[in-house]
């Protein structure tokens, strides 16, 4: 955005050096790029604009930021304007068609102007900015357009078939002929928005006005255009026919329709000044409603604490009146209404960031020295990876599948008051449902890898599953295991598996399983125990699921939810020394039903609080010779010792015999010799 010292400063009741204006402005927010000594002693600066601050593509904006962060007063122009007794309905009228394209569109006339040259002030400006002076009447629709930042046309009125304007949009092959010495006709589409009279069009709206209606030296009446429009049209119009123009560079970055009239109002005086002639009575628009004033508000404790220190309320009023916000402060929070000409404020954080450029980011206070604290290892993410670097080193291969799946693999998988949570999207007729259990992907997963000669595959995934359950719909994580493996031998290694992860969660191995005919695709199931209450299931798939995925191996699954253990992740775990001492082992086996569980045997021993007891440990279970059908034999291992000196056998006989009588009367357990 190229602009003059000389012309910034005449918005400002005192003057501000060049290099003061290129500090200020740059510490606004608007770096200067370049700079160039005129020999009238001017100056012409370069300064960076980003695409949101249309306001100031203007030395009255550049000087409304320069005013904010001094004690410099703005000096505004007057939009007052002194109009004749003639009224303008008499001399045209104007249609606009394409009011969402067009908010407001507006005109004046001046009748019995003269066009000729430039006064040598407006000629100054207009050279010292770098553009070429044309006649006055041009000239001073540039001069509004680098003091207001809106862009405005002039046509000359005798030239408009019917004296008319018409918004609208382009017919298909319509030709425009834009101005310029070496423009040439350009063919317009139905997506171009063109300003035409009842003819032709004359302008390309927002981008380029056209030669047809130009004034030349011999215009006498004028047609002042003022309106605002689409940025997204003019955009595409301007990259479409490559036709880019200062106009279109602010336009693209939005005009408010409330600024539109008074710039109308200020082109007209300006054109009265260097043109002479009379201002009809009255302006014509034709367009939607005036948009309300935005209105934000900012509690001032959430202000400072984004700055990062105090400031007075009294403080943040005035830096935001300063840029023109009318501002109010009530019990800590601030209400702005803000001006027509910034359209990037919205949210509570741009009025901080617009108090913090006010303030100036130099004299934000930087702290020479940071308080740093490690943040505590663990937590969800950190068990989460724990449990999935442990599976990785048993061989389970990690799976990251979609969440949604066919209606019918998700019944498979439900519960008696459960039902399907399904998604409401053309593009999902065939996979409509959200997963109600990871397993129906992995086992799509490995069907897969079966069909391609991959087998005994061990995959695992953890992921979100979701039911509607009682009518609520339910979202959790969990843990989904698959395995192949020998008929008896599936459901012991996924057991290790489960304790592995259990010990690096809590480190702890007491999981216990109990039958469970609750889920329907495992058969046999059962209940994970953890603590006395279940974290998930275990079993071998059932034959008909087996059948619907068309598997060969017998697949063995395992789903776990860990939410609260990996919330508690990692484990107090306390380290002691090793014992210095030898144990006594005594190995005991029992005859018992096929009802009786491992964690019956472990919790019968443990309740009769053995002196000396270390450790109750599993070691296998027979079934077959000489065991009768509906018994098992179950080897267990008692472990004793004394830390401070070593047993003899006779200690330890009696609390052994003990555990083998406990077993005995409470279990019905036979003890095979």
């Amino acid at each position: 955005m190229l602009v003059t010292t000389n012309w910034i400063n005449d918005y400002l009741k005192n003057d501000v050096s060049p290099e003061e204006q290129a500090r200020l402005l740059t510490a606004a927010g608007f770096p200067l790029e370049e700079r160039l000594d005129l020999p009238d002693g001017d100056v012409r600066q370069d300064f960076e604009m980003t695409s949101n601050r249309g306001d100031c593509t203007c030395h009255l904006g550049l000087a409304r930021e320069i005013s904010a962060k001094t004690d410099n007063t703005l000096l505004s122009p007057s939009c007052d304007i002194e109009e004749s007794n003639n009224p303008i309905g008499d001399e045209v009228s104007v249609e606009n068609m394409e009011k969402e394209l067009c908010p407001l569109y507006t005109a004046r006339v001046i009748l019995g102007a003269t066009v000729k040259e430039s006064p040598t002030w407006l000629k100054k400006k207009i050279e010292n900015r770098g553009d070429v002076p044309r006649n006055a009447i041009v000239d001073a629709t540039n001069f509004i357009l680098f003091e207001q930042g809106q862009p405005t046309h002039v046509f000359d009125l005798d030239k408009l078939a019917g004296r008319k304007i018409i918004v609208r949009m382009a017919k298909d092959g319509e030709t425009f002929l834009p101005l310029g010495e070496d423009s040439v006709e350009i063919k317009l589409t139905t997506k171009d928005l063109v300003i035409a009279d009842e003819e032709k069009p004359v302008a390309l709206a927002g981008v380029k006005g056209g030669a047809l209606a130009s004034v030349t030296d011999d215009t006498k009446n004028l047609l002042i255009e003022s309106a605002t429009f689409n940025p997204v049209i003019v955009r595409e119009m301007s990259r479409r026919h490559k036709i880019y123009s200062d106009s279109s560079f602010r336009f693209e970055r939005g005009v408010n329709a409330r600024q539109v009239k008074p710039c109308a109002n200020r082109l007209a005086n300006v054109l009265l000044e260097v043109g002479g002639g009379k201002v009809c009575n009255g302006i014509l628009q034709d367009g939607k409603e005036l948009p309300n004033p935005i209105n934000v508000t900012m509690r001032t404790s959430y202000c400072c604490e984004r700055l990062g220190f105090e400031i007075q309320d009294e403080q943040i009023v005035e830096h935001l009146s300063n840029v023109g916000f009318e501002t109010t402060c009530t019990d800590g929070v601030v209400t702005s209404v803000v001006p027509c000409y910034r359209g990037d404020i919205h949210r509570e954080i741009d009025l901080v960031e617009e108090v913090a450029r006010v303030h100036g980011y130099e004299n934000i206070p930087v702290e020479e020295t940071i308080e740093v604290s490690v943040p505590p290892s663990g937590g969800e993410a950190a068990g989460k990876q724990a449990v999935l670097n442990v599976l990785a080193g048993m061989g389970f291969v990690e799976c990251v599948t979609h969440s949604l799946v066919s209606i019918g693999a998700a019944n498979q998988f439900l519960l008696d008051n459960e039902s399907p949570l399904l998604i409401d999207d053309d593009r999902a007729t065939a996979e409509p449902a959200l997963r109600p259990s990871l397993l129906p992907s992995l086992l799509t997963v490995k069907k897969y890898n079966e069909d391609n000669g991959v087998n005994n595959v061990r995959l695992s995934e953890l992921g979100s599953v979701f039911v509607i359950k009682d009518g609520i719909h339910k979202e959790s994580s969990e843990l989904a295991l698959i395995l192949d493996s020998e008929e008896d031998n599936g459901i012991s290694e996924l057991r290790g598996v489960i304790d592995r992860i259990h010990s690096v969660l809590t480190a702890t191995t007491s999981t216990t399983v109990t039958p469970s005919n609750d889920a329907p695709w495992l058969e046999p199931g059962g209940d994970i125990i953890f603590n006395g209450n279940s974290v998930g299931r275990i079993g071998r798939l059932s034959t008909a699921v087996q059948k619907i995925w068309d598997l060969s191996n017998t697949t063995h699954v395992a789903q776990l939810n860990l939410s609260s253990l990996f919330a508690s992740f990692p484990p107090d775990v306390q380290s002691h020394p090793l014992p210095k001492q030898p144990a006594i082992e005594r190995d005991v086996s029992i005859i018992v039903t096929e009802d009786v569980l491992w964690s019956n045997v472990f919790d019968t021993i443990m309740a009769l609080g053995l002196p000396l007891l270390e450790d109750v440990a599993y070691i296998t279970t027979f079934r077959g010779k000489n065991i009768e059908t509906g018994k098992k034999s179950l080897t267990l291992r008692l472990r004793f010792r004394d830390a401070t000196r070593t047993l003899t056998h006779d200690e330890v006989n009696a609390p052994a015999t003990l555990a083998s009588d406990a077993l005995q009367q409470q279990l019905g357990a036979e003890i095979r010799s």
